[in-house]
């Protein structure tokens, strides 16, 4: 992938969607430092580090699997059509579809245990993704982000960080966001940083949000 500034970054070369990020400048700048570009949530987040993969998730009925891992218990998914490339101010679309899969999962807010964030480390939707957190989440769960090490993956970021937040409640530990040092000043929530937090977690959420205003958050429950 390269970065904004067209130098390479890893072994691969930027997708053809790279020239698109470069022009609405949501790539980080950090080109001489590309394994700390990417900085969920961070003072100095600049934008966003391309990233490649895949996740898959098996779902089966409760009988039916033989090994369950956790249990996908709602989905909220809204389009607030804010604009094409920047997220609606305060995050109100995601907002709704974070209280729609709490609805759907007949869970309440304080139920939340831990959240996997979006976490783009682009200026605007981590402001967004924050506050809306703060606001709906007071209670203060922990909160990771997987693309301060994986890089943002677009439409295959969704299925991936579902796994990790899976993997997250079987294993009872919660990774650290990469590169983050201590969040924002003004982001009044509790980032997971420096080394994994080991919790027994009941309930979590996973959030993604997309270009164009496009918002999905998965509500995921502890198997048993």
């Amino acid at each position: 992938m390269r970065h904004r500034g067209g130098r390479r970054c890893g072994n691969t070369h930027q997708p053809a969607d790279g020239h698109r990020f470069l022009a609405h400048e949501a790539l980080s700048q950090r080109t001489g430092a590309v394994a700390e570009a990417s900085r969920p949530f961070a003072a100095d987040r600049d934008g966003f580090v391309l990233g490649e993969g895949a996740g898959i998730l098996v779902l089966e009925r409760a009988e039916d699997a033989a090994r369950a891992r956790s249990l996908l218990v709602g989905c909220g998914s809204t389009s607030d059509a804010h604009h094409p490339t920047a997220p609606a101010p305060q995050a109100r679309g995601a907002e709704a579809a974070l209280r729609t899969a709490l609805t759907e999962a007949g869970v309440a807010r304080h139920d939340v245990d831990h959240v996997n964030a979006h976490g783009s480390s682009t200026p605007l939707n981590d402001v967004g993704e924050a506050a809306m957190i703060a606001r709906v989440l007071p209670h203060r769960p922990s909160v990771t982000a997987p693309k301060g090490v994986l890089g943002h993956s677009c439409g295959a970021a969704g299925a991936i960080e579902a796994a990790l937040t899976v993997l997250a409640i079987q294993h009872r530990t919660v990774p650290p966001i990469a590169n983050l040092q201590a969040p924002a000043p003004e982001f009044d929530i509790d980032c997971v940083i420096k080394q994994p937090r080991h919790q027994d977690i009941r309930m979590a959420v996973s959030n993604s949000f997309g270009f164009g205003g496009h918002n999905v958050v998965l509500a995921l429950a502890r198997a048993s």
